[in-house]
């Protein structure tokens, strides 16, 4: 079996290849859709493949159904970093070694899904921090202009604001907490519809392990009461998960 090593780059990917105890180079490919789909359907069904990128982040494109196996691994976990002589070319060979004596322990490669839920999750998280920044912004400027603390619990809703159009501040303040207000609203917009998008993926995922767990747990409350489970769940409304179902249509919860 070949052992066909990537090193990847933003732009390119280095490639190298041990085929019969020999390493030798490949020379570049694209690092796009397009080029790699090219470059997996040129190898073959017994051909190993290795990744090494931070860019990939567990993902391996394009390369699984045309290989025997996948492996991606962290730069951290194998040793080049530390190689006197360090180059692409060098390093995409090192790899191609290392994956022909079968010495690298590949990562977590991730699905699709859960590489979805990732990016939306680091996306509030990145919108978060932003909101925060913008709302320490007009804190400053209430420390600036040496205003009392404000009589509200919360500054940014409505009898906040009211507070804030109140208050006499200088021209350019003004403008600060106007523009500071404005950027609270559009990423309070933004920070709603990423947790719509993530509620609605988990409401997916979990619904069906919430009917499960409360059909298991109803299924001990009937034995518990000597009856039997097995035989009167199927006639409850279609089991637990057919009850939760006809509930929330006629809306009772």
């Amino acid at each position: 079996m070949r052992a066909v090593a990537l090193d990847v780059h933003r732009h390119f990917c280095e490639v190298a290849i041990v085929s019969d105890g020999r390493v030798r180079s490949a020379g570049r490919v694209a690092a796009r859709p397009q080029e790699l789909q090219l470059f997996a359907q040129s190898l073959g069904p017994d051909d190993g493949s290795r990744w090494r990128s931070p860019a990939t982040r567990g993902r391996s494109p394009g390369c699984s159904p045309h290989v025997a196996r996948v492996i991606v691994v962290s730069p951290s976990d194998t040793g080049i970093r530390q190689a006197r002589a360090k180059t692409d070319r060098l390093d995409a060979r090192a790899l191609a070694k290392l994956l022909s004596a079968g010495e690298l322990d590949g990562v977590w490669a991730l699905d699709e899904r859960i590489r979805l839920m990732r990016r939306r999750l680091s996306r509030r998280a990145q919108l978060v921090r932003a909101r925060t920044s913008v709302k320490n912004e007009i804190q400053a400027v209430l420390m600036r202009c040496l205003k009392e603390r404000p009589p509200v619990s919360d500054l940014f809703g409505v009898k906040g604001r009211r507070w804030l159009n109140e208050q006499q501040l200088s021209v350019c303040e003004r403008e600060t907490v106007d523009s500071a207000l404005r950027h609270v609203d559009f990423l309070d917009t933004e920070i709603a519809q990423v947790e719509r998008l993530i509620g609605a993926e988990a409401s997916r995922d979990l619904t069906p392990r919430l009917l499960h767990a409360a059909e298991c747990s109803f299924s001990r409350w009937l034995s518990s009461r000597g009856l039997d489970a097995p035989r009167l769940l199927p006639f409850t409304a279609g089991g637990v998960g057919g009850s939760f179902r006809g509930s929330a249509r006629d809306g009772s919860v």
